[in-house]
């Protein structure tokens, strides 16, 4: 078919395709009945060419049913720290190591169980599980008597729930976690086997250090001809453009630095054709940003990201003002400079923020939470001398106003309209472009 109308249909099929890669991006694991239904028909819908297109450009295997679509990802960086598992409350907060060794213990035991579980059944399976001698060795024990453990065994359970894991049938996790109910779930299985992404299973690494054991987890094949080894090298930087805020060169290896130089165009094209991101090149780097919608094809454009800046609220300002005050620095500042500089910011602006950010002694707090952000952002990093920032803050900083002389308009008519003499534009040099490239929860 040619003609006005086969355009129409390529452009929606090119618009439809791009939606469902960034929603794989965004949610990595997508249900047929969960709040992204939508996105699973239309990555069921082109699961051919987003396989062979994962499977090619960055080494993921997509697997896709009809209850799920799961992308298996591979970080391009195992140091990265920041792609937590998160609370599904409002207060979204990271997963503690203790939550993270009680997921684990909770999808073995749901691995072995059936295909409906009570709550309090669940428990008492995850409370035998961590008996194991090597678990209490560690450090690690729960006997869920208390009410914080409780807590953090309903978060967990929250988040399966999320994640389309499992399906709540009757009761609530409140009535659990004060001891006066259950709750009842039916386990879906096909969405439970399909959560491990890693290339090998665990039971089989050798390895006993954490940092060792994860290596071995997302190990390759032997890369033992230079095609393999290009490879995995093309893998791991458009895993990194695609998870990263930032790619500097300066964290790539002299083979990593050299095949980027040569293939940087070739690779940033394939990610723009795929996900609409648009690749701002500097000399110290490169960030995949996400255009505001005027720019996307189509989709929802401006939505790949988890950590938002600028942002609203107290803390989206608060996080504003100190990415400007460390842009301005010439080294490394410390916390306690940091929040010297809330102090002094409450004063000019604390009318417009949150009643509890004005009281005295919140400025630690607010610091660290800005500190959060940006380290998740790639805008700066935690050193022993203290907070360095890095190249990509600099679109932060807020120069000087410039006074410009006035440009008369001209009315249709080709005479100049009456203007003052002059007029004053201000004209901070500062740029904030849009939110760069999704963060997802791994």
């Amino acid at each position: 078919m040619t003609g006005p109308l086969a355009e129409v249909l390529d452009g929606q099929r090119e618009a439809d395709l791009q939606r469902a890669a960034r929603a794989l991006l965004k949610e990595p694991l997508l249900t047929s009945d969960g709040p992204h239904s939508d996105a699973f028909r239309l990555v069921r819908r082109h699961a051919a060419e987003l396989r062979e297109w994962f499977e090619r450009n960055v080494g993921w295997s997509l697997r896709t049913d009809a209850d799920a679509a799961r992308l298996r990802k591979t970080p391009g960086t195992l140091t990265d720290a920041t792609h937590a598992a998160r609370e599904t409350s409002r207060a979204a907060l990271p997963f503690t190591r203790r939550r993270y060794v009680l997921l684990c213990l909770t999808l073995a035991a749901l691995e072995r169980g059936e295909s409906q579980v009570a709550l309090g059944r669940l428990a008492e399976q995850v409370v035998l599980a961590a008996a194991d001698p090597e678990l209490v060795a560690a450090g690690i024990a729960f006997t869920l008597e208390r009410r914080d453990e409780r807590l953090d065994l309903a978060a967990v359970v929250r988040l399966l729930l999320r994640l389309g894991v499992l399906r709540r049938v009757a009761g609530d996790e409140e009535a659990y976690v004060s001891g006066s109910g259950d709750v009842l779930y039916d386990v879906r299985r096909r969405v439970l086997a399909g959560m491990p992404a890693a290339r090998r299973g665990p039971s089989m690494i050798e390895a006993q250090g954490f940092e060792e054991r994860l290596v071995e987890m997302t190990a390759q094949t032997a890369l033992d001809s230079d095609e393999l080894r290009f490879r995995a090298i093309r893998w791991k930087l458009t895993r990194r453009l695609l998870d990263d805020p930032v790619l500097y060169y300066d964290d790539l290896t002299d083979d990593e630095l050299a095949y980027l130089t040569r293939q940087r165009g070739f690779i940033t094209a394939r990610i723009s054709e795929l996900t609409g991101l648009v690749a701002e090149v500097r000399a110290e780097g490169i960030a995949m940003v996400d255009p505001p919608p005027a720019w996307g094809p189509g989709g929802a454009p401006n939505d790949l990201t988890d950590v938002r800046m600028p942002e609203q609220g107290t803390h989206g300002h608060i996080t504003l003002l100190l990415a400007g005050h460390l842009a301005q620095s010439d080294g490394p500042v410390e916390p306690a400079e940091l929040a010297a500089r809330v102090r002094e910011l409450a004063v000019q602006h604390g009318s417009f923020w949150s009643k509890s950010a004005r009281e005295p002694g919140a400025e630690p707090e607010l610091v660290e939470q800005a500190l959060v952000k940006l380290v998740a952002l790639g805008l700066v990093v935690r050193t022993d001398r203290g907070i360095l920032p890095r190249p990509a803050l600099a679109r932060y900083a807020v120069g000087a106003p410039v006074v410009g002389e006035a440009v008369p308009a001209r009315h249709p008519g080709g005479l100049p309209e009456t203007t003052p003499s002059t007029k004053k534009t201000v004209r901070p040099d500062v740029t904030v472009t849009p939110d760069v490239t999704v963060k997802d929860e791994r």
